[in-house]
Protein backbone atom coordinates (compact mmCIF):
# COMPACT_ATOMS: atom_id res chain seq x y z
CA UNK A 1 0.00 0.00 0.00
CA UNK A 2 1.19 3.56 -0.40
CA UNK A 3 2.66 5.71 2.01
CA UNK A 4 1.17 8.98 0.65
CA UNK A 5 -1.12 10.13 -1.97
CA UNK A 6 -1.99 13.23 -3.37
CA UNK A 7 -5.50 14.17 -3.20
CA UNK A 8 -6.12 16.06 -6.68
CA UNK A 9 -9.45 17.81 -6.12
CA UNK A 10 -11.29 19.95 -3.46
CA UNK A 11 -14.21 19.51 -1.29
CA UNK A 12 -16.24 16.49 -0.02
CA UNK A 13 -14.61 14.32 -1.83
CA UNK A 14 -11.28 14.96 -0.78
CA UNK A 15 -12.54 14.18 2.78
CA UNK A 16 -14.23 10.98 1.45
CA UNK A 17 -10.89 9.79 0.45
CA UNK A 18 -8.75 11.20 3.38
CA UNK A 19 -10.89 9.16 5.47
CA UNK A 20 -10.43 5.62 4.14
CA UNK A 21 -7.10 6.70 3.81
CA UNK A 22 -6.75 7.42 7.16
CA UNK A 23 -7.81 3.58 8.44
CA UNK A 24 -5.26 1.99 5.75
CA UNK A 25 -2.44 4.28 7.10
CA UNK A 26 -1.75 6.67 4.51
CA UNK A 27 -0.72 10.18 4.43
CA UNK A 28 -2.77 12.66 2.51
CA UNK A 29 -1.51 15.85 0.39
CA UNK A 30 -4.66 18.12 -0.28
CA UNK A 31 -4.73 20.84 -2.72
CA UNK A 32 -6.36 24.44 -2.86
CA UNK A 33 -6.76 27.50 -4.28
CA UNK A 34 -6.45 31.09 -2.61
CA UNK A 35 -10.42 30.93 -2.60
CA UNK A 36 -10.15 27.65 -0.63
CA UNK A 37 -7.23 28.49 1.73
CA UNK A 38 -9.78 28.08 5.27
CA UNK A 39 -12.06 24.93 3.18
CA UNK A 40 -12.25 21.77 5.56
CA UNK A 41 -10.38 20.03 3.00
CA UNK A 42 -7.31 21.72 3.54
CA UNK A 43 -7.69 21.14 7.53
CA UNK A 44 -8.49 17.60 7.44
CA UNK A 45 -5.63 16.55 4.99
CA UNK A 46 -1.92 15.30 6.68
CA UNK A 47 -0.33 18.23 4.58
CA UNK A 48 -2.01 21.11 2.45
CA UNK A 49 -0.01 23.30 -0.55
CA UNK A 50 -1.36 26.40 -2.38
CA UNK A 51 -1.86 25.66 -6.44
CA UNK A 52 -3.07 28.98 -7.90
CA UNK A 53 -5.44 31.74 -7.92
CA UNK A 54 -9.37 30.92 -7.36
CA UNK A 55 -10.44 29.75 -11.46
CA UNK A 56 -9.75 26.20 -11.82
CA UNK A 57 -7.61 26.55 -14.46
CA UNK A 58 -5.03 28.19 -12.55
CA UNK A 59 -5.71 25.67 -9.83
CA UNK A 60 -7.39 22.99 -9.55
CA UNK A 61 -6.68 22.26 -13.78
CA UNK A 62 -3.09 23.59 -13.32
CA UNK A 63 -0.88 20.09 -14.03
CA UNK A 64 2.56 21.58 -13.45
CA UNK A 65 1.61 23.06 -10.26
CA UNK A 66 0.41 19.59 -9.20
CA UNK A 67 2.90 17.77 -9.95
CA UNK A 68 5.50 20.03 -8.31
CA UNK A 69 3.44 19.45 -5.17
CA UNK A 70 4.00 15.74 -5.82
CA UNK A 71 7.54 16.24 -5.90
CA UNK A 72 7.70 18.34 -2.88
CA UNK A 73 5.31 16.59 -0.59
CA UNK A 74 6.98 13.24 -1.54
CA UNK A 75 3.85 11.70 -2.75
CA UNK A 76 3.92 8.25 -4.25
CA UNK A 77 -0.01 8.39 -6.09
CA UNK A 78 -2.46 10.37 -7.30
CA UNK A 79 -6.35 10.54 -6.64
CA UNK A 80 -8.29 12.92 -8.71
CA UNK A 81 -11.54 12.32 -7.18
CA UNK A 82 -14.22 13.27 -9.73
CA UNK A 83 -15.05 16.01 -12.05
CA UNK A 84 -11.96 18.36 -12.53
CA UNK A 85 -8.42 16.66 -14.12
CA UNK A 86 -10.75 12.50 -13.30
CA UNK A 87 -11.40 11.96 -16.90
CA UNK A 88 -8.55 13.69 -18.20
CA UNK A 89 -5.80 11.43 -20.18
CA UNK A 90 -3.37 13.72 -20.70
CA UNK A 91 -3.05 14.04 -16.45
CA UNK A 92 -2.72 10.12 -16.14
CA UNK A 93 0.22 10.94 -19.01
CA UNK A 94 2.17 13.41 -17.14
CA UNK A 95 1.86 11.28 -13.69
CA UNK A 96 3.03 8.04 -15.43
CA UNK A 97 5.72 10.43 -16.55
CA UNK A 98 6.58 11.38 -13.41
CA UNK A 99 6.71 7.80 -11.88
CA UNK A 100 3.24 8.69 -9.94
CA UNK A 101 0.55 6.17 -9.74
CA UNK A 102 -2.56 7.57 -11.25
CA UNK A 103 -5.63 6.06 -9.27
CA UNK A 104 -7.89 5.25 -11.89
CA UNK A 105 -7.79 3.12 -15.01
CA UNK A 106 -5.23 3.07 -17.25
CA UNK A 107 -4.57 5.83 -20.25
CA UNK A 108 -5.96 4.01 -22.92
CA UNK A 109 -9.15 3.68 -21.02
CA UNK A 110 -9.99 6.81 -20.24
CA UNK A 111 -9.12 7.85 -24.03
CA UNK A 112 -11.72 5.70 -25.31
CA UNK A 113 -14.55 6.18 -23.12
CA UNK A 114 -13.62 9.13 -22.67
CA UNK A 115 -14.80 10.20 -26.90
CA UNK A 116 -18.29 9.08 -26.71
CA UNK A 117 -17.90 8.43 -30.54
CA UNK A 118 -14.70 5.95 -30.04
CA UNK A 119 -16.75 4.05 -26.82
CA UNK A 120 -19.73 3.49 -28.47
CA UNK A 121 -17.64 1.64 -31.31
CA UNK A 122 -15.69 0.34 -28.89
CA UNK A 123 -18.62 -1.14 -27.14
CA UNK A 124 -20.51 -2.26 -30.33
CA UNK A 125 -17.57 -4.52 -30.68
CA UNK A 126 -18.01 -6.81 -27.50
CA UNK A 127 -21.88 -7.29 -28.48
CA UNK A 128 -23.53 -4.24 -26.09
CA UNK A 129 -26.73 -2.46 -27.41
CA UNK A 130 -26.34 1.22 -28.06
CA UNK A 131 -28.61 3.93 -28.84
CA UNK A 132 -29.83 4.60 -32.48
CA UNK A 133 -27.68 7.18 -33.86
CA UNK A 134 -24.00 8.26 -35.62
CA UNK A 135 -21.01 6.39 -35.01
CA UNK A 136 -18.72 9.61 -35.72
CA UNK A 137 -19.13 13.36 -35.63
CA UNK A 138 -21.19 14.97 -37.60
CA UNK A 139 -19.11 16.87 -40.37
CA UNK A 140 -19.90 20.30 -41.08
CA UNK A 141 -21.04 19.91 -44.48
CA UNK A 142 -23.58 16.60 -43.67
CA UNK A 143 -27.09 16.85 -44.18
CA UNK A 144 -28.13 17.11 -40.72
CA UNK A 145 -31.56 17.09 -41.51
CA UNK A 146 -31.21 13.91 -43.58
CA UNK A 147 -29.55 12.04 -40.67
CA UNK A 148 -31.99 13.08 -38.40
CA UNK A 149 -34.94 12.22 -40.45
CA UNK A 150 -32.96 8.59 -40.51
CA UNK A 151 -32.64 8.26 -37.25
CA UNK A 152 -35.88 9.48 -36.47
CA UNK A 153 -37.16 12.69 -34.45
CA UNK A 154 -36.93 13.26 -31.56
CA UNK A 155 -33.46 13.13 -31.77
CA UNK A 156 -30.59 14.67 -28.84
CA UNK A 157 -27.55 16.48 -30.12
CA UNK A 158 -24.72 15.43 -28.06
CA UNK A 159 -21.02 16.93 -27.77
CA UNK A 160 -18.79 14.02 -28.60
CA UNK A 161 -16.06 15.09 -26.17
CA UNK A 162 -18.31 16.32 -23.51
CA UNK A 163 -19.78 14.47 -20.43
CA UNK A 164 -21.89 15.95 -16.94
CA UNK A 165 -24.75 17.08 -18.48
CA UNK A 166 -22.96 19.80 -20.76
CA UNK A 167 -23.71 20.19 -24.52
CA UNK A 168 -26.95 18.42 -24.91
CA UNK A 169 -30.36 19.65 -26.63
CA UNK A 170 -33.55 17.77 -27.06
CA UNK A 171 -34.77 18.35 -30.68
CA UNK A 172 -38.47 17.41 -31.78
CA UNK A 173 -38.94 18.67 -35.12
CA UNK A 174 -36.49 19.56 -38.45
CA UNK A 175 -37.60 23.66 -37.55
CA UNK A 176 -35.65 23.25 -34.05
CA UNK A 177 -32.27 21.77 -35.63
CA UNK A 178 -30.61 25.08 -36.51
CA UNK A 179 -31.10 26.85 -33.45
CA UNK A 180 -30.23 23.86 -31.51
CA UNK A 181 -27.20 22.58 -33.25
CA UNK A 182 -25.68 26.29 -33.15
CA UNK A 183 -26.18 26.37 -29.63
CA UNK A 184 -25.01 22.95 -28.56
CA UNK A 185 -21.89 23.53 -30.97
CA UNK A 186 -21.05 26.52 -28.63
CA UNK A 187 -21.55 24.90 -25.20
CA UNK A 188 -19.77 21.60 -26.42
CA UNK A 189 -16.77 24.07 -27.40
CA UNK A 190 -17.02 26.47 -24.40
CA UNK A 191 -16.67 23.23 -22.03
CA UNK A 192 -14.41 20.96 -23.90
CA UNK A 193 -12.47 22.70 -26.28
CA UNK A 194 -14.15 20.75 -28.75
CA UNK A 195 -17.26 21.38 -31.16
CA UNK A 196 -18.17 17.92 -32.20
CA UNK A 197 -21.35 16.90 -32.47
CA UNK A 198 -23.09 13.10 -31.98
CA UNK A 199 -26.72 12.49 -33.08
CA UNK A 200 -28.95 10.34 -31.11
CA UNK A 201 -32.50 8.62 -31.40
CA UNK A 202 -34.43 10.57 -27.96
CA UNK A 203 -36.42 8.32 -26.23
CA UNK A 204 -39.45 10.02 -23.96
CA UNK A 205 -39.74 8.88 -20.68
CA UNK A 206 -37.00 6.72 -20.21
CA UNK A 207 -34.80 5.59 -17.25
CA UNK A 208 -31.04 6.67 -16.26
CA UNK A 209 -29.86 3.61 -14.86
CA UNK A 210 -26.22 2.91 -13.81
CA UNK A 211 -23.59 -0.17 -13.22
CA UNK A 212 -20.97 0.05 -10.49
CA UNK A 213 -18.36 -1.94 -11.89
CA UNK A 214 -14.74 -2.90 -10.38
CA UNK A 215 -11.66 -4.76 -12.05
CA UNK A 216 -8.11 -5.30 -11.17
CA UNK A 217 -4.69 -5.53 -12.80
CA UNK A 218 -5.14 -9.62 -12.53
CA UNK A 219 -8.43 -9.87 -14.50
CA UNK A 220 -10.86 -10.05 -11.98
CA UNK A 221 -14.37 -7.90 -13.12
CA UNK A 222 -17.51 -7.49 -10.98
CA UNK A 223 -20.42 -5.30 -10.73
CA UNK A 224 -22.09 -3.82 -7.71
CA UNK A 225 -25.59 -3.95 -9.24
CA UNK A 226 -27.15 -0.88 -10.13
CA UNK A 227 -28.29 2.61 -9.47
CA UNK A 228 -31.51 4.60 -10.51
CA UNK A 229 -30.35 8.09 -11.62
CA UNK A 230 -33.71 9.19 -13.67
CA UNK A 231 -34.55 12.09 -11.15
CA UNK A 232 -32.28 14.87 -13.31
CA UNK A 233 -32.56 18.19 -14.10
CA UNK A 234 -30.61 19.80 -16.99
CA UNK A 235 -29.16 15.94 -17.05
CA UNK A 236 -27.74 16.55 -13.49
CA UNK A 237 -28.68 14.03 -11.37
CA UNK A 238 -31.08 15.17 -8.14
CA UNK A 239 -31.47 11.95 -6.33
CA UNK A 240 -29.93 8.50 -6.77
CA UNK A 241 -31.04 5.62 -5.34
CA UNK A 242 -29.73 2.17 -4.62
CA UNK A 243 -31.54 -0.73 -5.91
CA UNK A 244 -33.59 1.04 -8.51
CA UNK A 245 -37.17 0.02 -8.37
CA UNK A 246 -37.58 -1.16 -11.31
CA UNK A 247 -35.00 -3.96 -11.67
CA UNK A 248 -35.77 -7.47 -11.52
CA UNK A 249 -33.52 -10.37 -11.72
CA UNK A 250 -33.52 -10.72 -15.47
CA UNK A 251 -33.14 -6.78 -16.24
CA UNK A 252 -29.83 -6.91 -13.86
CA UNK A 253 -28.32 -9.65 -15.44
CA UNK A 254 -28.52 -8.48 -18.57
CA UNK A 255 -27.71 -4.37 -17.57
CA UNK A 256 -24.96 -5.75 -15.43
CA UNK A 257 -23.53 -8.46 -17.82
CA UNK A 258 -23.31 -5.87 -21.21
CA UNK A 259 -21.59 -3.30 -18.13
CA UNK A 260 -19.15 -6.12 -17.47
CA UNK A 261 -18.27 -6.30 -21.09
CA UNK A 262 -17.92 -2.41 -21.66
CA UNK A 263 -15.04 -2.45 -19.19
CA UNK A 264 -13.68 -5.54 -20.26
CA UNK A 265 -13.59 -3.82 -24.18
CA UNK A 266 -10.68 -1.64 -23.12
CA UNK A 267 -8.79 -3.61 -20.51
CA UNK A 268 -10.64 -1.52 -17.19
CA UNK A 269 -9.11 -1.60 -13.72
CA UNK A 270 -10.15 0.37 -11.27
CA UNK A 271 -13.95 1.76 -9.85
CA UNK A 272 -16.03 2.74 -13.12
CA UNK A 273 -19.79 3.35 -13.63
CA UNK A 274 -21.78 2.58 -16.85
CA UNK A 275 -24.45 4.33 -18.16
CA UNK A 276 -27.30 2.75 -19.53
CA UNK A 277 -30.89 4.40 -21.08
CA UNK A 278 -33.87 2.22 -20.41
CA UNK A 279 -37.07 2.44 -22.49
CA UNK A 280 -40.75 1.64 -21.55
CA UNK A 281 -40.30 -1.83 -22.64
CA UNK A 282 -37.29 -2.57 -20.81
CA UNK A 283 -34.68 -2.61 -23.25
CA UNK A 284 -31.76 -0.75 -22.58
CA UNK A 285 -28.86 1.22 -24.41
CA UNK A 286 -25.35 2.41 -23.64
CA UNK A 287 -25.04 6.05 -22.91
CA UNK A 288 -21.40 6.45 -21.41
CA UNK A 289 -18.66 5.43 -19.25
CA UNK A 290 -17.20 7.25 -16.55
CA UNK A 291 -13.70 6.38 -15.60
CA UNK A 292 -13.92 7.69 -12.21
CA UNK A 293 -15.50 7.10 -8.43
CA UNK A 294 -18.94 8.86 -9.12
CA UNK A 295 -20.60 11.44 -6.63
CA UNK A 296 -23.59 9.14 -6.08
CA UNK A 297 -21.22 5.95 -4.33
CA UNK A 298 -21.98 6.35 -1.03
CA UNK A 299 -25.54 4.74 -1.98
CA UNK A 300 -23.95 1.55 -3.56
CA UNK A 301 -21.50 1.68 -0.45
CA UNK A 302 -24.64 1.17 2.29
CA UNK A 303 -26.05 -1.61 0.24
CA UNK A 304 -23.43 -3.55 -0.64
CA UNK A 305 -20.69 -3.04 2.59
CA UNK A 306 -17.87 -2.57 -0.15
CA UNK A 307 -15.28 0.83 0.56
CA UNK A 308 -14.92 1.46 -3.10
CA UNK A 309 -11.82 3.84 -2.42
CA UNK A 310 -10.86 1.48 -0.71
CA UNK A 311 -10.49 -1.06 -3.58
CA UNK A 312 -9.20 2.11 -5.69
CA UNK A 313 -6.12 2.18 -3.45
CA UNK A 314 -6.01 -2.02 -3.35
CA UNK A 315 -6.07 -2.30 -7.18
CA UNK A 316 -3.92 1.10 -7.71
CA UNK A 317 -1.06 -0.58 -5.52
CA UNK A 318 -1.62 -3.77 -7.17
CA UNK A 319 -3.53 -5.82 -4.95
CA UNK A 320 -6.11 -8.11 -6.41
CA UNK A 321 -10.28 -6.94 -5.41
CA UNK A 322 -10.82 -8.42 -2.09
CA UNK A 323 -13.99 -9.88 -2.88
CA UNK A 324 -15.73 -11.97 -5.57
CA UNK A 325 -18.97 -11.54 -7.18
CA UNK A 326 -20.41 -14.23 -5.11
CA UNK A 327 -19.75 -12.20 -1.87
CA UNK A 328 -21.82 -9.29 -3.01
CA UNK A 329 -25.70 -8.71 -2.02
CA UNK A 330 -28.14 -5.81 -1.95
CA UNK A 331 -28.86 -5.26 1.48
CA UNK A 332 -31.65 -2.98 1.51
CA UNK A 333 -32.10 -0.02 0.05
CA UNK A 334 -30.52 3.37 0.06
CA UNK A 335 -31.36 6.94 -1.27
CA UNK A 336 -28.87 10.20 -1.77
CA UNK A 337 -30.22 13.65 -1.67
CA UNK A 338 -27.41 16.37 -3.06
CA UNK A 339 -27.66 19.37 -0.95
CA UNK A 340 -27.12 22.73 -2.71
CA UNK A 341 -26.69 26.34 -2.74
CA UNK A 342 -29.02 27.23 -4.96
CA UNK A 343 -32.49 28.99 -5.40
CA UNK A 344 -35.43 26.58 -6.55
CA UNK A 345 -37.89 29.25 -6.56
CA UNK A 346 -35.65 31.37 -8.94
CA UNK A 347 -34.84 28.65 -12.08
CA UNK A 348 -32.26 26.87 -9.47
CA UNK A 349 -29.45 29.07 -10.23
CA UNK A 350 -26.19 29.18 -7.89
CA UNK A 351 -27.04 31.04 -4.30
CA UNK A 352 -22.76 30.89 -2.93
CA UNK A 353 -22.35 32.69 -0.19
CA UNK A 354 -21.67 32.68 3.62
CA UNK A 355 -23.26 29.80 5.65
CA UNK A 356 -24.10 31.49 8.88
CA UNK A 357 -25.41 28.26 11.07
CA UNK A 358 -24.97 24.88 9.68
CA UNK A 359 -26.54 21.93 11.48
CA UNK A 360 -26.21 18.28 9.59
CA UNK A 361 -28.43 14.92 10.54
CA UNK A 362 -27.21 12.29 12.29
CA UNK A 363 -28.66 9.57 13.76
CA UNK A 364 -28.92 6.03 12.70
CA UNK A 365 -28.47 4.92 8.79
CA UNK A 366 -27.88 8.29 8.04
CA UNK A 367 -24.66 9.07 6.28
CA UNK A 368 -23.26 12.65 5.44
CA UNK A 369 -20.60 13.76 2.84
CA UNK A 370 -19.63 17.48 2.95
CA UNK A 371 -16.97 19.81 3.18
CA UNK A 372 -18.62 23.06 4.32
CA UNK A 373 -19.06 24.44 8.01
CA UNK A 374 -20.93 27.07 10.04
CA UNK A 375 -19.38 30.43 9.50
CA UNK A 376 -17.85 28.96 6.50
CA UNK A 377 -18.51 30.29 2.69
CA UNK A 378 -19.68 28.25 -0.45
CA UNK A 379 -17.51 29.78 -3.11
CA UNK A 380 -18.35 31.71 -6.23
CA UNK A 381 -15.84 29.79 -8.08
CA UNK A 382 -16.87 26.36 -7.92
CA UNK A 383 -19.88 23.84 -7.61
CA UNK A 384 -22.00 24.91 -4.79
CA UNK A 385 -22.53 21.61 -3.02
CA UNK A 386 -23.30 21.84 0.08
CA UNK A 387 -23.31 18.21 1.30
CA UNK A 388 -24.89 14.60 0.28
CA UNK A 389 -26.95 13.44 2.37
CA UNK A 390 -27.85 9.19 1.80
CA UNK A 391 -30.17 7.35 4.20
CA UNK A 392 -30.06 3.57 4.50
CA UNK A 393 -33.44 0.92 5.33
CA UNK A 394 -34.83 -2.31 4.96
CA UNK A 395 -36.58 -1.18 2.12
CA UNK A 396 -37.10 1.34 -0.14
CA UNK A 397 -39.58 3.31 1.85
CA UNK A 398 -38.06 3.20 5.04
CA UNK A 399 -35.09 4.75 3.34
CA UNK A 400 -37.07 7.49 1.76
CA UNK A 401 -38.71 8.12 5.11
CA UNK A 402 -35.57 7.93 7.49
CA UNK A 403 -34.32 10.60 4.46
CA UNK A 404 -37.04 13.20 5.15
CA UNK A 405 -36.46 13.00 8.76
CA UNK A 406 -32.97 13.26 7.56
CA UNK A 407 -33.89 16.71 5.91
CA UNK A 408 -35.79 18.17 8.86
CA UNK A 409 -33.18 17.81 10.87
CA UNK A 410 -30.78 19.56 8.40
CA UNK A 411 -30.79 23.21 8.77
CA UNK A 412 -28.75 25.64 7.00
CA UNK A 413 -29.00 29.41 7.11
CA UNK A 414 -27.46 32.61 5.50
CA UNK A 415 -28.05 31.00 2.01
CA UNK A 416 -30.46 29.60 -0.02
CA UNK A 417 -30.60 25.69 -0.44
CA UNK A 418 -32.61 23.29 -2.43
CA UNK A 419 -33.61 21.06 0.95
CA UNK A 420 -37.34 22.43 0.76
CA UNK A 421 -37.03 20.72 -3.23
CA UNK A 422 -36.07 17.45 -2.35
CA UNK A 423 -38.67 17.41 0.59
CA UNK A 424 -41.28 17.93 -2.16
CA UNK A 425 -40.04 15.29 -4.55
CA UNK A 426 -39.66 12.63 -1.79
CA UNK A 427 -43.53 13.09 -0.62
CA UNK A 428 -44.44 12.78 -4.84
CA UNK A 429 -46.57 10.06 -4.94
CA UNK A 430 -45.29 9.27 -8.28
CA UNK A 431 -41.76 9.15 -7.02
CA UNK A 432 -43.39 7.06 -3.66
CA UNK A 433 -44.46 4.52 -6.13
CA UNK A 434 -40.87 4.35 -8.06
CA UNK A 435 -43.05 5.80 -11.35
CA UNK A 436 -39.77 8.51 -12.77
CA UNK A 437 -37.68 9.37 -16.00
CA UNK A 438 -35.49 11.52 -17.07
CA UNK A 439 -37.79 14.70 -17.64
CA UNK A 440 -39.93 13.62 -14.24
CA UNK A 441 -39.08 16.50 -12.86
CA UNK A 442 -39.43 18.56 -16.28
CA UNK A 443 -43.05 17.59 -15.88
CA UNK A 444 -43.58 19.12 -12.50
CA UNK A 445 -43.32 23.05 -13.48
CA UNK A 446 -42.38 25.70 -11.00
CA UNK A 447 -41.06 25.02 -7.78
CA UNK A 448 -42.84 27.43 -5.10
CA UNK A 449 -42.18 26.81 -1.46
CA UNK A 450 -45.71 27.77 0.33
CA UNK A 451 -46.95 27.10 3.49
CA UNK A 452 -43.85 25.72 4.74
CA UNK A 453 -41.73 28.30 4.22
CA UNK A 454 -44.12 30.87 5.52
CA UNK A 455 -44.70 29.00 8.84
CA UNK A 456 -40.98 28.69 8.79
CA UNK A 457 -40.48 32.97 8.82
CA UNK A 458 -43.08 33.17 11.43
CA UNK A 459 -41.03 30.76 13.46
CA UNK A 460 -38.07 32.65 13.29
CA UNK A 461 -39.83 35.96 14.00
CA UNK A 462 -41.05 34.55 17.19
CA UNK A 463 -37.61 33.24 18.37
CA UNK A 464 -36.25 36.54 17.24
CA UNK A 465 -39.14 38.41 19.73
CA UNK A 466 -38.80 36.01 22.13
CA UNK A 467 -35.14 36.78 22.51
CA UNK A 468 -35.72 40.39 22.73
CA UNK A 469 -37.95 40.08 25.21
CA UNK A 470 -35.56 37.86 27.48
CA UNK A 471 -32.29 39.48 26.69
CA UNK A 472 -32.30 43.11 25.79
CA UNK A 473 -32.71 44.35 22.17
CA UNK A 474 -30.01 47.06 22.32
CA UNK A 475 -27.48 44.73 20.15
CA UNK A 476 -30.20 43.67 18.18
CA UNK A 477 -31.66 47.32 17.33
CA UNK A 478 -28.69 48.34 16.24
CA UNK A 479 -28.10 45.79 13.44
CA UNK A 480 -31.68 46.37 12.50
CA UNK A 481 -30.93 49.69 12.26
CA UNK A 482 -28.43 48.93 9.36
CA UNK A 483 -30.87 46.92 7.23
CA UNK A 484 -33.92 47.47 5.05
CA UNK A 485 -36.94 48.70 7.55
CA UNK A 486 -38.93 48.62 4.99
CA UNK A 487 -38.82 45.00 4.89
CA UNK A 488 -39.58 43.11 7.81
CA UNK A 489 -38.85 39.49 5.69
CA UNK A 490 -35.76 40.30 4.81
CA UNK A 491 -34.91 41.14 8.79
CA UNK A 492 -36.46 37.91 9.83
CA UNK A 493 -33.78 36.01 7.50
CA UNK A 494 -30.88 37.91 8.15
CA UNK A 495 -31.70 36.70 11.93
CA UNK A 496 -32.98 33.20 11.03
CA UNK A 497 -30.09 31.60 12.29
CA UNK A 498 -30.89 32.79 16.60
CA UNK A 499 -34.14 30.30 16.07
CA UNK A 500 -31.72 26.98 16.58
CA UNK A 501 -30.32 29.02 19.64
CA UNK A 502 -33.32 30.23 21.32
Amino acid sequence: MFKKILIANRGEIVIRIIRTCRELGVKTVAIYSEADRDSMHVRFADEAYCVGPPPSTESYLNIPAILDVCRKSGAEAVHPGYGFLSENAHFAKCCEEAKLVFIGPGIDAIEKMGNKSVSRATVIKNNVPVIPGTEKPISADADILSICQDIGFPVMLKAAAGGGGKGMRVVKSGQELEDALRTVKREAFAAFANSDILLERYFEGARHIEIQIMADHHGNYVHLFERECSLQRRYQKVIEECPSPIMDEALRSRMTTAAIKAAQSVGYAGAGTVEFLVDHDRNFYFLEMNTRIQVEHSVTEMVTGVDIVKEQLLVASGHPLSFRQADLKINGAAVECRIYAEDPENNFLPAPGHIKELTLPTGPYVRVDSGVYSEGDVSTYYDPMIAKIATWGKTRNEARLRMLRALEECKIYGIKTNIQFHKMLLKNESFIQGDIHTKFIDGLGPFKVTVEKENHDIAIIAAICSRIQTAGSSKIAEEVHATDQRDAWRMASKYQYWATRF
